[in-house]
Order: C-alpha cells, then structure tokens, then sequence
C-alpha cells in the first residue's frame, strides 16, 4: 500500500554562473561564490521543513546539471524547485529542461525584502549588486520555459516566505500525484448499472490519475466473510457498541452480521494490497449472497484502505485526493436538497462512511430503507453519522468528456443533530455563494450526484493538481 505519511520529496535546483565565483574575494563579505554557498545551505535548511531534500550543490555548469538530474532520479523526487541565484548562463537550465525526465517542476524567483546596495564602485558592493540580480536571470530563463513547453511547469514570484508556502502547496499536489501513480483500486464488483454517467474509462483512469485497477468478486468476499471467526465479530461489535450509542431499533444478529461483512470486506481489500475499494453496495447480487451490505467501514484505526459507495469510481479519484492532501477524515455526500428559508442544503449518503472522527456524532441504527426488504439480514444496522462542524472543501471527480475533470468549492458544514434515517449527513451552507448560484454552475458543469468532503481548504492544491494529471479543473 501506498504510505499515506511520507513526506513530499523535492529536488531543489540553484543556478549561479561559474564566471562570477571568484567576484568579491577579499571583500568584507567574500566572493560572489562563497555568498550563494552560504544563501543556498540557509535555502536547504529551510526548504527541509516542507520536504525531503535532494541537494547537489549549486548549479555551476554542465556537469552539475548532469549530476543534479542523476541524484533527482535516484531520490525519485516528487517535484523540482528550481530558482536562479543571480543572472546565469541559460545553458545549465536548458540542458535541465531537456534532460530532466518529465516532473512537475515549480520555476521562482526569489524577491530580496530589502534592497540596500551603496556606490557599486567598491568591490564588495559590486559583487552584491550581482548576488542580487535574480530578475535578470529567471526573465532569461522564462524565454526557455517558454520554448521547451514542458508539461507541469509552473512559474512564481514571491519573497521567499512566499515562495516556501507555494512550494509547499506545489509539492503536497506533486507528493500527491505520486501516490496516485503508485495505488492500487479495487472495483467489487462492477460499475453500478442505473448510474451511467458515473462511468469512466478505467484504462484511462491508469493513463492519466495513476491507480491499477482490480476486479473483485461478490464470491472472493462471500468467502472472506465466511473466514471471520464468530469470536473476532464478537470482539469488534462489542468494542464499537462499546464506543457509540446502540439504538433499539438494532437487532443484534444483524448488528454481528453487519461487522462480519465489515471485517471480511476489509480482509478482502488487504489480501489485494488496495489502497481503496470502489463497492457497488446496492448491486442485487452483493445482498443475494452476503445478505446486507457492510455498515461499518472501518472497524479498526489500523484499517488502511479507503472505501467509496455506489461503484462509482470517479467519485474514488475524489476521495483519495481529498485524503491524500489534506491527511484528515473524509466523507461521502450526495446533496439531497435545498432550504431556501436557512440558505443551506442538505446532504449526505447511505453505506460505508468514516464514522471515526470523534467531533461528529455517531450512533448505530437499523437501515430502515432496506428494512422491508427480502434480503437475509434486511435492516442490517450501520453507523449513523452526521458530519463534524466547519469548513470544509467539497470535491468532485468525474470523466464527462475524454479527460477526467475536478471540480471544487467551499462549505461550512453547520450545526446538525441525527434528522435524516439511513444517512450519515449535516446541513451545508456555500461559501461566498448562494445555494442556487452553486447547484446552477454544477449543473451546467455536468456533473453527477457524488462528492467528498474533507475539512479546510485545498482547493490550491487541488488546482495544482489537476494541473498535474491534466485533469480540466474548475472552482465554483
């Protein structure tokens, strides 16, 4: 499995020209050279609180080039940092441009706060007037970005406090896309046949996002299941029960058979090493065969693979992005309807959905819209849960034309008590927008029902990111 916790790798790129190193000597402050070896140590100190660094040494000529690119491929670096010192022979940069194998790369230059140059008649102010002449040199090399085109190039300007928090932003999306290239999904059993326009094209969800695909049976899972022993179901129904309110509505038997398949279901997801399981839980054949569908995803904090609803796994991408870059809990919504008189909607959804977080409010309850079903444990129970307070961005991930498409905006998840039977759920409120402005834009994005929410804003990275995977990306 992919490791959720390893940090962003960068390569970090200085380039100085070879024909200023020996400006300066003597000075009160020393060479050209030996002030951009001290400006770059304080460079890799610090961009080493955002990232695992590669660092070679400055960029002087060819032969740093080659064994910067070396070392970057070895490291296996998420993204480049790259950023001129002063003005430099372009030739360093261009070879870089060519012979760096594709990454996202992130070009900055670096705005001085303070600018304190005296009469440059003296050496010594001189040679700082040339230690301060960055435009110089990433103008030059903004004519070769240009002209090499390189796919996942970003240009910035900033002070380096600014530059560090866009470096940071760019390598957790770089970190991200990463991750992706590396996971594995799981598809049990299939796409879900009254949802169309869920669809994607899975040989491009490989291509363009990076997860493998695995096909998954309802039979594997049946005898997944049947392997639970009574007495570790027992265990886990007695340790949540043990944690959460237990409603009389719950049947017991059915209570133990919900946390069976939960266990198996989870069991199953590990022997495929997934990083996260696509389930079609209201797919016929899923209830004929184990009797319910499993309520209660996950049963353990050291359960690590990702679960999403519906067969849908567009919706997947979305959820696995969410919990890639921020690292926190995330949720599964579907916005069932709009409160004009509080200006919020409502939304949520049924099945599996990360019940852990102890700022939400979770029982365990029947599932009442299978209640009167035919099904062997019809009104299994699950965990009933409504959504922790505060902001949140909300994501949706889907392939309505030949490229998949992200499409973000904010919320504020309000206060909410259990109201809607069967779903974990909250009332939303848009940020800057009203309801009607938010749901008219994603109707005329085209979109489907399903979306992720994940506290705090990423909608930067995400942006990034879309940039990254060539995903179209739209905020609304």
């Amino acid at each position: 499995m992919i490791d959720l916790n390893r940090r962003p790798r960068m390569g970090l790129l200085l380039i100085s020209p070879e024909r200023f190193a020996v400006i300066g000597e003597g000075t009160a402050r020393g060479s050209y050279k030996e002030r951009k070896e001290s400006e770059a140590i304080w460079m890799v100190k610090e961009t080493s609180s955002i990232a695992d660094v590669t660092f070679t040494g400055i960029t002087w000529n060819r032969e740093d080039v080659q064994r910067s690119i070396d070392a970057f491929i070895a490291a296996k670096v998420d993204y480049v940092l790259a950023i001129y010192l002063s003005w430099a022979e372009d030739f360093a940069w261009i070879r870089f441009l060519r012979d760096m194998p594709e990454c996202p790369i992130l070009f900055c230059h670096r705005m001085r706060e303070r600018i304190e140059l005296k009469d440059t008649h003296d050496d010594d102010e001189f040679a700082e007037y040339l230690c301060c002449g960055g435009l110089v040199g990433s103008l030059e090399a903004s004519g070769s970005i240009k002209r090499f085109n390189r796919k996942m190039m970003v240009t910035f300007m900033g002070t380096w406090t600014q530059v560090l928090e866009r470096a940071k932003r760019f390598g957790t999306a770089a970190r991200t896309r990463a991750l992706l290239r590396q996971s594995t999904f799981g598809l049990l059993a299939c796409m879900n046949e009254v949802m169309w326009s869920t669809y994607v094209d899975i040989y491009a969800l490989f291509r363009d996002i990076g997860p493998e695909m695995r096909f998954l049976s309802v039979a594997e899972l049946e005898n997944m299941v049947d392997a639970v022993s009574r007495e570790d179901a027992i265990a886990t129904m007695k340790r949540i029960a043990s944690q959460y309110e237990v409603l009389p509505n719950v049947d017991e038997d059915k209570f133990l058979a919900s946390v069976r398949a939960s266990i198996g279901m989870e069991r199953m997801a590990e022997k495929y090493d997934l990083d996260l399981l696509v389930l079609n839980d209201i797919d016929p054949v899923l209830f004929q065969h184990i009797g319910l569908r499993p309520g209660f995803w996950p049963t353990h904090p050291d359960v690590k693979t990702m679960v999403v609803p519906e067969g849908d796994i567009g919706s997947g991408v979305a959820f696995a992005v969410l919990k890639l870059l921020g690292g926190g809990h995330v949720n599964y919504i579907e916005p069932f309807h709009v409160d004009l008189s509080s200006g919020s909607f409502d939304a949520g959804h049924a099945g599996p959905n990360d019940y852990t977080d102890p700022r939400g409010k979770c029982k365990i309850s029947s599932d009442v819209r299978f209640a009167k079903t035919k099904w062997k444990y019809a009104g299994a129970p699950f965990a009933w849960y409504v959504f922790p307070e505060g902001r949140k961005t909300m994501l949706h991930c889907s392939q309505q034309t030949d490229k998949f498409q992200l499409v973000v905006t904010q919320v504020d998840a309000t206060p909410t008590e259990h109201f809607l039977a069967t779903y974990s759920h909250s009332h939303f409120k848009p940020v800057g927008k009203n309801c009607t402005a938010l749901f008219s834009k994603l109707l005329e994005r085209g979109v489907t029902q399903h979306y992720c929410i994940t506290d705090g804003d990423l909608t930067g990275e995400i942006e990034d990111l879309a940039m990254m995977l060539g995903c179209e990306f739209e905020e609304v």
